[in-house]
């Protein structure tokens, strides 16, 4: 007998958004009586994801209680119902006797590194379009917390999957709850919905934001301006392989129709992939693990428009739709802890001295940076991981360096040197070569397709020698 369901929507959306996904559960022998709809309100400015978890728990503890949902359940989640899932689970659903009621999680689609269309969804447009039948309200702290670089994604990563000492426990695992997470490649192929299309997206979500495989990194340059102390984080017990698969054929919102073909003439079906995570074991977990990342590397082998042809009989997606990108997180704060919201970043080959590879880098590799409105600390890259391999590093190009020079806080205060403006720190954060390869093998080269690195840079605060002087008694 299947484990009844629990569906959870996205934002905007409504327990109606999830009706394709319950008929295909049906249709598949799950018994309609153990699938039970949960709805949420996302439109609200006041609500917060941390507000919805918490009814959200005070809902499922009556639910079981009354009998009407039997445990253990799983969870299939879209969008920003993958947040709700997360701030419940680490929240509360550790707190259950006997462990959490969940078995296990299917994420279609989740943001849960943001959405590039969540500061669209505060902007006058994003009022009116949403927000016309609501009071113009489109859930503003809601949107917040789904924006791109926000404190929350990061917090909940640290608390869920991702520490800087080892040893830390996750909520996930094989004897826990078992993530899966599915994301498409595909834009959107009809209305205006297709002007949010964009490279390396599903129109809404990035495959590289929904994925839980997140990578963390300490770049602290009080130690010295070109020999900072670099200190990897490491993921959380549990946590340390979460099982992932990226689809050429679907948009953020075709994901949530499993029953039908969205165009692939053959190779893995949704449909297919969502049997599979909820009638996997424990015992199974990491082989399907093995199985979705096969499916996440025959989706980036579709790189031309002959290969795209041959695989869709319709709609088919544009080469650069399934490009590996991936994004870079960065927060920066100087060594008393505070935000350092006016900084630059660059990035240039330490081996090609001049500006030429900083002018690739910009052109070719990076897609999109944005700051938070929240905090202009933490700001979202968008890196097109294939064009760093196939037009920025060459012969002599094989290291990716960062440098960070951040605007002085007044005349009394300036940041890395005292005595110059303009000072700044560098570290490689890549190096694509055979020998690092083999001395440091994946795991120490840092940068992954279909991730999101979280880069905590911290910087010296120095005090200018005005601040504090000694003054000599002539007397003496």
């Amino acid at each position: 007998m299947p484990n009844p369901v629990v569906l959870i929507h996205g934002w905007s959306a409504d327990e109606h958004s999830m009706a394709n996904v319950a008929a295909f559960l049906v249709a598949s022998g799950y018994d309609v009586t153990q699938i039970w709809l949960t709805q949420y309100i996302s439109l609200e400015d006041d609500v917060r994801i941390p507000d919805v978890a918490k009814r959200m728990e005070a809902v499922l503890r009556t639910a079981i209680k009354a009998g009407r949902i039997a445990r253990p359940f799983d969870m299939i989640v879209h969008s920003t119902g993958g947040l709700v899932a997360r701030e419940w689970l680490i929240t509360y659903a550790q707190t259950w006797a006997g462990g959490p009621p969940v078995e296990r999680l299917l994420m279609l689609a989740p943001a849960n590194f943001g959405s590039r269309l969540a500061a669209s969804g505060k902007s006058m447009i994003g009022r009116i379009v949403k927000g016309w039948n609501n009071w113009f309200q489109t859930g503003t702290e809601m949107l917040n917390d789904l924006e791109l670089a926000s404190a929350y994604q990061w917090n909940l990563a640290r608390r869920d999957l991702i520490a800087e000492q080892p040893g830390q426990p996750s909520p996930y695992g094989n004897d826990k709850v078992r993530p899966f997470v599915i994301c498409g490649s595909h834009g959107y192929t009809s209305g205006l919905a297709q002007i949010a299309n964009e490279a390396g997206s599903d129109g809404t979500v990035r495959p590289a934001a929904a994925n839980l495989n997140v990578q963390g990194l300490t770049i602290d340059f009080s130690s010295g301006t070109d020999t900072p102390d670099v200190r990897p984080w490491v993921r959380r017990q549990g946590a340390e392989t979460i099982a992932f698969a990226v689809l050429p054929d679907r948009s953020h919102s075709s994901i949530l129709a499993p029953a039908a073909n969205a165009g692939l003439a053959a190779g893995p079906q949704l449909g297919d992939l969502v049997k599979r995570a909820l009638e996997s074991t424990a015992d199974q977990y990491q082989t399907v693990c093995a199985e979705w990342d096969a499916v996440t590397a025959q989706t980036a082998s579709l790189t031309t428009a002959g290969l795209i042809a041959r695989a869709f009989t319709s709609d088919p997606p544009h080469p650069e739709d399934l490009t590996p990108h991936f994004q870079l997180v960065t927060r920066v704060v100087d060594d008393q802890d505070q935000p350092v919201e006016d900084y630059f970043l660059e990035f240039f080959s330490p081996q090609e001295p001049g500006e030429q590879d900083s002018v690739d880098f910009q052109r070719c590799v990076l897609k999109d940076s944005h700051p938070n409105s929240k905090d202009p600390s933490r700001r979202c890259l968008f890196l097109d991981r294939t064009a760093l391999f196939e037009q920025f590093y060459n012969a002599t190009r094989t290291e990716l360096a960062l440098s960070l020079s951040a605007a002085k806080i007044g005349p009394h205060v300036r940041y890395f040197d005292a005595t110059h403006e303009g000072a700044k720190g560098q570290v490689v954060v890549h190096d694509s070569s055979e020998a690092a390869r083999e001395k440091l093998g994946d795991e120490g080269r840092r940068l992954y397709r279909n991730r999101t690195h979280l880069i905590e840079i911290r910087i010296p605060r120095q005090p200018v020698e005005d601040v504090f002087t000694l003054t000599l008694d002539a007397a003496n």
